[in-house]
């Protein structure tokens, strides 16, 4: 399935593929995650953490607490990228470490992974990762209702699909959100399925339909920021526009960002630098 792109010419199976692709975009991917190891390792050695905290029956309903010093710290969720197919959130404690360090409580979650699962299960586990969190997160420390999110091209997808979630109809009052900040997402996964990533994704225009968060009501009222590198394929660059066309839509006024020089890939090294625009938007998101 080749959708529709905004240009005003039909692309190619190549193009299509470059565009929404970002491996195929970027083959150097895996050396980006390489450069980020021994940060990532220090981070595991040094960090307190409370490891592989099951919030469900599934295998991959695990996630990682690295509690902030003092108790009832605000607390911020990532939620790993990999096209709701690849990545563990072992990979991920460097973003912990610059959280932690600044008094937030940091979860790295795992979520259900297609193709052991369907994209309705994915999402449907990260926020059952959230809603642990929020009915959890106070025996460990943090403040259960001072909840912020991140993540990262899938990531941002489902840090979406917790704005849009019906927090009510789970019991919960949707103001622990206090604020998310989405970097480099896909927020309409009918796009994907043109790409050669659904062999693995497996996803139907029925499946793509009910978690495309461009379509869906956000029920959660808080800042909004989105991110993403000024080098991407500027068809990926216009997935975040649509997404903030739809926030606006919504009542919403997001930050949007283009950072120059910064590919899907090596974006993720803002999290190391406190001092970075996106970093800057997570305390930010983090302190309401």
């Amino acid at each position: 399935m080749n959708r529709e792109s905004t240009d005003v010419r039909p692309l190619s199976a190549e193009e299509y593929e470059f565009s929404f692709n970002p491996q195929r975009a970027f083959p150097d991917f895996a050396t980006y995650r390489a450069r980020r190891a021994p940060v990532n390792d220090a981070a595991q050695a040094t960090l307190r953490k409370v490891a592989d905290v099951p919030y469900g029956e599934n295998p991959r309903h695990r996630l990682d607490i690295y509690p902030a010093a003092q108790v009832g710290a605000p607390v911020h969720v990532f939620f790993h990228g990999g096209y709701w197919r690849a990545n563990d959130k072992e990979s991920f404690a460097f973003v912990a470490a610059g959280l932690v360090q600044n008094g937030i409580t940091a979860v790295v979650a795992n979520y259900e992974l297609c193709p052991g699962s369907t994209l309705d299960g994915t999402v449907d586990s990260a926020l059952s990762a959230v809603e642990w969190t929020r009915r959890n997160i106070g025996g460990h420390g943090g403040d259960p209702g001072a909840i912020s999110l991140s993540g990262h091209s899938a990531g941002a997808h489902l840090c979406a699909a917790a704005l849009a979630e019906d927090w009510q109809a789970r019991g919960l009052d949707p103001g622990f959100l206090r604020g998310a900040v989405m970097i480099s997402g896909i927020y309409d996964p009918g796009w994907a399925m043109g790409t050669s990533v659904n062999a693995e994704l497996r996803l139907t225009p029925e499946i793509a339909a009910r978690h495309n968060l461009e379509r869906r009501t956000v029920t959660a009222h808080c800042p909004t920021h989105l991110f993403v590198g000024g080098r991407e394929p500027w068809r990926w660059v216009d997935l975040t526009f649509q997404y903030a066309h739809h926030l606006r839509r919504e009542g919403h006024d997001p930050e949007v960002h283009v950072l120059p020089g910064y590919n899907h890939f090596d974006i993720l090294d803002q999290y190391l630098d406190v001092g970075s625009p996106i970093f800057g938007a997570v305390l930010r998101s983090a302190r309401g």
